[in-house]
């Protein structure tokens, strides 16, 4: 930032406009300069360029990391004073910093005027409200909010799908999980690979292999194979559950049907299980006899 001030301050022949004033404003917010990217905002008001919904956003955004949504009021009123329409960003942004907060009713309510001015709710604003009401233990409000995520043609990803695996374990209430599957085809919603993945990924990682095969079995009763992460996370699972004799028959799967271990895979569950060293040596041992392993991966052995 220092060397970003120093090019500004040297501009000759050539009058700094909204987007040089924005840029550093941004980049004041992103290394934790807040005061000075507001003393650039005014400076930028004294030569007559006014913030816009670009500017706030930055301003909004830092105020909002550091939980510090009362300030973060002034420039929203600014905002409104100035007939500057907040974008998905602003309200995103909001909507985030009220869920990590756990205050639920102030992040819908911003969701509500959000539909009001006619912006449309994208996977970040739904990804932030079910992890908030995940967090909350309100699993039926999560629930609803998957449902609307996916009508309005946003995809989950794997950490939104983790935190209903979670929250719904944390109630003990497993079989709502097995359930969703069945769920969202009674609502014509389209059940891919991606979200079988997910939820046996996510069972896998918490020990729960029985749970992970029932999903695995509505999968492959659907129709839908299995992919490396499927397989590779459902025999570590047994691995893990001292259930072995389920193992082989899982690679001997894989290999049938030419899924091979990447390099991508090999690395993630050597970070992710880093504390496993006696079942990951077993588990890579049994991949590598299976014929699991390229040439090419041996090189990265």
């Amino acid at each position: 930032m220092r060397e970003a001030l120093r090019f500004f301050k040297e501009i000759k022949g050539a009058i700094p406009n909204h987007v040089t004033f924005t840029i550093l404003i941004d980049g004041y917010c992103r290394v934790n300069e807040l005061d000075e990217a507001l003393q650039l905002r005014e400076e930028m008001k004294r030569k007559g360029l006014f913030p816009g919904v670009v500017t706030y956003n930055s301003i909004l955004r830092k105020l909002c990391e550091e939980g510090r949504l009362t300030d973060a009021n002034k420039p929203l009123n600014e905002m409104g004073e100035k007939k500057i329409d907040p974008d998905n960003i602003t309200c995103n942004t909001l909507i985030n910093a009220y869920c990590k907060l756990g205050d639920m009713r102030s992040g819908l309510k911003v969701r509500s005027k959000m539909l009001d001015a006619g912006l449309k709710p994208d996977q970040f604003t739904y990804k932030a409200l079910i992890h908030g009401f995940c967090k909350a233990n309100e699993m039926e409000s999560t629930k609803e909010l998957l449902f609307d995520m996916l009508d309005a043609g946003c995809c989950p990803s794997y950490c939104t799908y983790s935190w209903i695996v979670d929250g719904y374990c944390g109630q003990g209430n497993e079989e709502a999980v097995v359930k969703l599957p069945d769920k969202f085809v009674q609502r014509g919603l389209c059940v891919d690979i991606s979200v079988y993945r997910a939820l046996i990924r996510r069972f896998s990682r918490r020990e729960k292999v029985d749970y992970a095969q029932r999903i695995f079995s509505t999968m492959q009763r659907r129709g839908i194979s299995g992919d490396c992460v499927v397989y590779t996370s459902l025999t570590y699972a047994y691995l893990k559950a001292g259930k072995e004799a389920a193992a082989p028959d899982l690679l001997d799967e894989m290999y049938h049907r030419r899924l091979m271990i990447t390099i991508k895979i090999y690395r993630s569950f050597n970070a992710s299980y880093a504390g496993d060293n006696n079942i990951l040596a077993i588990f890579w041992d049994l991949a590598s006899v299976k014929g699991l392993f390229s040439k090419t991966m041996f090189k990265h052995i």
